[in-house]
């Protein structure tokens, strides 16, 4: 049996981990810090493709019938 790719299935939404750059510009804009951000594990195997290492920051983007698009952050953790 061949191994299953979590992040082609249809309900799992678009990961992609932010740059050192952009992390910083999303915690300005919101007046944030990383400790305020909902977590994620960095196994999570929505994510395991991109070699997330604890403080590293993601964004989701999900489908919504009402906004369009949908986006939400998350912060890597051990």
């Amino acid at each position: 049996m061949g191994t299953f790719d979590v992040t082609k299935h249809i309900l799992v939404p678009k990961h992609t981990k932010l740059s050192e750059k952009e992390k910083e510009a999303l915690f300005a804009k919101y007046n944030i810090t990383f400790r305020e951000l909902p977590k994620i594990l960095k196994n999570d195997p929505a994510i395991a493709h991109l070699n997330p290492k604890a403080g590293d920051v993601i964004k989701i983007e999900r489908k919504s019938k009402t906004a369009g698009k949908a986006i939400y952050y998350r912060g890597v953790v051990g």
